[in-house]
């Protein structure tokens, strides 16, 4: 048995009835680390001398800058054992950047290598006491280092790929990407013209990949929908000459091209771009069709060229659907022509959409292969349309629900989802509406009832029509339900509507599970398709829960628990970037780069799980969004919004 003791200082030695101390001047462990990609099963010496101050010391295989067999001592590390359990927290900057977790058995420790903010689990070591120090070695050929010299990282994973180990040379054209293509494709074409040649240079020698011939099943560019076909086909012979991508729609084009545009590497050194691993095969499509982001305008206006921003943003990591949380009790930012009050409820008078910027936004959404779901919550969240209507909330002192007792209340509400809908669906064709989605966000969440029982008026409608108050929220939610339903849509509902009312919801409603008492399996049971973003929990996807690291949002499995055959039910998730504590100030970099873990969850197969295979890839992934323009914060930030802690590589943070 171990006692709590101060393990530099004392030596524990037990036998079968007593704990003997024995003063220990000095103590040597000796074993490995690995540390990837950096480090692989390298020798680790650590010295723990009588003050309980531990120097680790590796060699790593090549470090974060590039520099191959490079020594790294970390020093003045406290080390503490209690009971079984050894810490050595560094102080997050050099020497002791570092920090390691362990667990002793006998004579052995293992653990986890931690980094600067000493909670993130970048590796492991395990150390044997008073085994031999090893000396520095690196074990065996240097890899390259991550990032633009290192082998193409794609994010998220394809479903299937082989590749080779030849690297080509590319030659950059303006006439690089061709086929006979519909206008979407061809502006795409242009996009990642720009994206994949960023740099000007001259024609290559050598084995070289002239362009790439494109071709698509259907010339279809009507916007997409939940059930549009994304798979593609791309192909990189070995010998040169032009690659090929072919899809069935021009949705599965982009996510090509996109896969494509991550394949390139520019060499500096020899001024050329270049296309490691050929031949590559791959055969691409989603596992979840419904892939999206939440931004949330209603409690922090968010600008035009933000939300364009953003848009760019989503197919880098094929997310395609935004999920625009329009209203809510702080703001009613848009324009609305047959109730023009509405938007009386703005922040101000600058802080408003048009209909011709939601119209832009729309297509804007639509050439990058994004769906474009907005929402209005109703009955809760709705104070600020007290603002321009007054009559449609309870009284003047108690504005929300909305009031259920008057039918003003839902004559506004078909007004709004008309102007969004445009009344009716056309299958397969141009939608009318200034939204294009068949989904239509409802809301439904968060509703207490108690302004409904403490205004007279609305007391005495419930008690006419032989009502409870919580009966009274289910005829609300399954009216307005209705009115999406007889307009061609399908309604989208917060899980707070089903925890209530369970199969009495029409079956056309999908069911948005925020809250771990949702019993998802239950759910999809009983017939209804899902999304899910369980928002308050340790792998929440609530992207305002600044401490949920991204390791921790990748592990979130969508369809744990629920049976193989139900979860086609899932028609996928969201990342929700809730607007309380963010603005144009900092959305991007508290989106970025967690929101990549979420799409590569909701895009790769269920098996693609290592986080630790993963660490490399969304870091590269990160540096690429910043190449791009796109403001992504570190990705082992312990606060998921803050700036780097240090000097250091892109790749490395």
């Amino acid at each position: 048995m171990w006692k709590h003791c101060i393990f530099a200082a004392l030596h524990c030695v037990v036998d079968s009835q007593d704990l003997f101390l024995e003063p220990r001047a000095e103590q040597t462990w000796a074993g490995t680390l690995n540390f990837s990609p950096y480090a692989s099963n390298v020798p680790l010496n650590v010295t723990v001398d009588a003050n309980n101050i531990a120097t680790f010391e590796w060699t790593y295989d090549h470090d974060g800058g590039g520099s191959v067999c490079a020594a790294h001592p970390e020093t003045g590390i406290q080390w503490v054992v209690d009971g079984t359990k050894v810490t050595a927290h560094g102080t997050g900057s050099d020497p002791s950047y570092y920090g390691f977790e362990g667990v002793i058995d006998g004579d052995t420790i293992s653990g986890d290598l931690l980094n600067n903010d000493q909670e993130s689990k970048v590796g492991t070591w395990t150390v044997t006491r008073n085994a031999p120090m090893a000396p520095p070695q690196c074990t065996g050929p240097a890899p390259a280092p991550p990032g633009p010299t290192g082998l193409p990282e794609i994010w998220p994973v394809p479903q299937t790929y082989t590749s080779g180990s030849t690297v080509l040379t590319v030659t950059p054209s303006s006439e690089f990407f061709t086929g006979s293509v519909p206008p979407l494709v061809e502006s795409a074409f242009a996009r990642y013209t720009d994206l994949c040649f960023a740099h000007h240079v001259a024609p290559a020698d050598g084995t070289v990949l002239s362009g790439m011939e494109v071709s698509v099943d259907s010339q279809d560019e009507s916007h997409m929908q939940i059930d549009s076909d994304e798979s593609y086909t791309l192909s990189i012979p070995e010998d040169g000459g032009k690659a090929t991508l072919h899809a069935k729609t021009v949705w599965g084009v982009l996510r090509g091209l996109e896969t494509f545009s991550q394949m390139l590497v520019f060499d500096f050194e020899t001024d050329s771009y270049t296309l490691p691993g050929a031949p590559w095969s791959i055969d691409d499509a989603p596992r979840f069709a419904h892939r999206g982001l939440m931004i949330d305008t209603s409690r922090h206006f968010e600008t035009l060229e933000g939300i364009r921003s953003i848009i760019d943003s989503l197919p880098y990591a094929k997310i395609n659907v935004l999920h625009w949380h329009m209203s809510d009790s702080q703001s009613f930012p848009m324009e609305m022509k047959s109730r023009p009050k509405l938007w009386d409820g703005s922040f101000s008078g600058q802080e408003r959409y048009l209909q011709a910027d939601i119209e832009d936004i729309v297509e804007y959404a639509r050439l990058r292969g994004v769906r474009v779901m907005v929402e209005f919550d109703v009955p809760g969240h709705a104070g600020s349309w007290c603002e321009g209507y007054p009559e449609v909330c309870p009284s003047a002192s108690c504005n929300q629900p909305l009031n259920v007792a008057n039918n003003e209340t839902f004559a506004v509400i078909e007004d709004i989802l008309k102007e969004c809908t445009g009344g009716h669906f056309v299958d397969g064709g141009v939608q009318p509406g200034l939204f294009k989605d068949k989904f239509i966000h409802l809301g439904g969440d968060e509703v207490n009832t108690n302004c409904w029982t403490e205004t007279d008026s609305v007391a005495s409608w419930l008690s006419e029509q032989g009502m409870t108050a919580d009966q009274g929220y289910a005829y609300f939610v399954k009216r307005v339900a209705g009115m999406a339903i007889d307009q061609g849509h399908r309604p989208v509902q917060w899980s707070e509507v089903y925890d209530h009312f369970k199969t009495d919801l029409p079956k056309e409603t999908i069911v948005h599970i925020w809250k771990g008492v949702t019993n998802v399996t239950e759910v999809v049971a009983n017939g209804y398709q899902v999304l899910l973003n369980v928002g308050y929990n340790s792998k929440s996807w609530y992207l305002d829960n600044l401490q949920v690291q991204w390791d921790a949002v990748y592990s979130n499995e969508p369809c744990d628990g629920v049976p193989d055959d139900l979860c086609s039910l899932i028609l996928g998730g969201h990342g929700e970037m809730w607007g309380e504590s963010v603005d144009m100030s900092d959305l991007e970099q508290t989106v970025w780069p967690r929101m990549a873990a979420i799409a590569e969850r909701l895009w790769s197969p269920r098996e693609v799980t290592d986080a630790g295979d993963a660490l490399h890839r969304i870091e590269s992934f990160r540096c690429l969004l910043n190449r791009r323009g796109i403001k992504s914060a570190p990705v082992t930030n312990s606060n998921a919004r803050s700036g780097p802690s240090g000097p250091g590589s892109c790749f490395s943070q």
